[in-house]
């Protein structure tokens, strides 16, 4: 792009100066040399700048994706885990607050969110996991062994997972995608942390996300003052408020925070298209360079960019293992893997019309 850039620079100034301007009739030679400059804005100038977003797309997909070759589903499906973090200016380190395992029909596009409260205890741990020698019966030291807190308890413990920052990913997430293996029984092929200033930098970035908004929806922590009040209806949002909305705790459980959590993924399925991502490519680059993990290589970029096209046409399953079905106190694991299998299974093809 740099060379086709110069190259037609040169070669319309070349041609301009073939034109022999002060040959020409006077009145031909403001257009003459405007229709020049105008060709060379247009087209050196258009070159260029796409060379320059060619080289801010190639720095970002270098920071944010991981190596490796094509990956191929498991039974027909892929899973991503996505994580929501915690940090920010005013915490220290981090945990997991929004956990969803994504599940993802490799030839429809269809998506699955399940839903893992960050509360939930005993989580399960596969027998080939690092952790299981550590927690044969799952995590389960009471309200020490949240599912959200094996995170920091694996990062304090590197040598549990030694390739995992080499691959793209960290111990606590490691920890994070056994646990949630555990819990549903899927495999887990790839993971993605993004933090609270991510996520909202995120949102900024592809121009803000509509949700329709059931109930109006108070700002604050319980037992804090009253910040704010997003009203009911359609409402744009942007990164503030959509981390508002997923992250409120005024008068409002951590499982109606996962519903909300649910919507701002979906909306954001729904409505980044081709487009949004052409004309803010930019902004939605700087904002994932430096505060989203990912282990899905660069390699898959394109099958799933295919995929999130076929699935946005497509309706989104959503499950939730929340009370009263699964308690997180007391869960019934077996009971849950049997939902999300229900979950997952594939669509019935609709019957042709007559």
């Amino acid at each position: 792009l740099v060379f086709y850039a110069v190259l037609w620079l040169v070669t319309t100034l070349n041609a301009f100066t073939l034109l022999r301007l002060v040959r020409t009739a006077p009145s031909a030679r403001g257009w003459l040399a405007a229709l020049t400059a105008v060709t060379i804005v247009v087209a050196t100038g258009g070159a260029g700048y796409a060379a320059y977003l060619t080289g801010v797309g190639r720095d970002a997909l270098g920071a944010v994706f991981a190596g490796g070759g094509i990956v191929e589903p498991i039974d027909g499906r892929y899973t991503v885990l996505l994580l929501g973090g915690d940090a920010g200016p005013d915490r220290l380190g981090l945990r997991p607050d929004s956990i969803t395992l994504a599940s993802i029909d490799a030839s429809s596009g269809a998506v699955t969110l399940i839903g893992v409260p960050r509360n939930l205890y005993n989580a399960p741990i596969p027998p080939e996991s690092p952790l299981y020698e550590a927690w044969p019966n799952g995590f389960d030291c009471g309200d020490d062994c949240l599912i959200s807190y094996l995170y920091p308890w694996a990062e304090e413990r590197p040598e549990l997972y030694p390739t995992a920052a080499a691959t793209g990913s960290s111990p606590g997430i490691e920890a994070m995608r056994d646990a949630v293996e555990g819990v549903t029984g899927l495999p887990v092929q790839f993971t993605v942390l993004i933090d609270m200033a991510g996520f909202e930098d995120l949102i900024d970035a592809l121009g803000g996300v509509v949700i329709d908004v059931e109930e109006p929806i108070t700002l604050g922590i319980n037992g804090g003052p009253v910040v704010g009040e997003i009203a009911a209806g359609e409402q744009r949002m942007d990164g503030e408020t959509a981390l508002w909305y997923a992250r409120s705790r005024y008068n409002l459980t951590d499982f109606d925070r996962m519903e909300h959590q649910r919507d701002v993924q979906e909306a954001m399925l729904r409505q980044l298209d081709p487009t949004t991502v052409l004309t803010r490519f930019e902004s939605i680059a700087d904002a994932s360079s430096d505060l989203v993990r990912t282990d899905v290589p660069q390699s898959m970029i394109g099958v799933f960019t295919d995929l999130a096209v076929r699935g946005r046409e497509l309706p989104l399953r959503r499950l939730e293992l929340v009370p009263p079905t699964i308690d997180n106190v007391q869960p019934d694991y077996a009971l849950a893997r049997i939902l999300v299998a229900e979950a997952v299974a594939p669509l019935p093809t609709p019957t042709p019309t007559p």
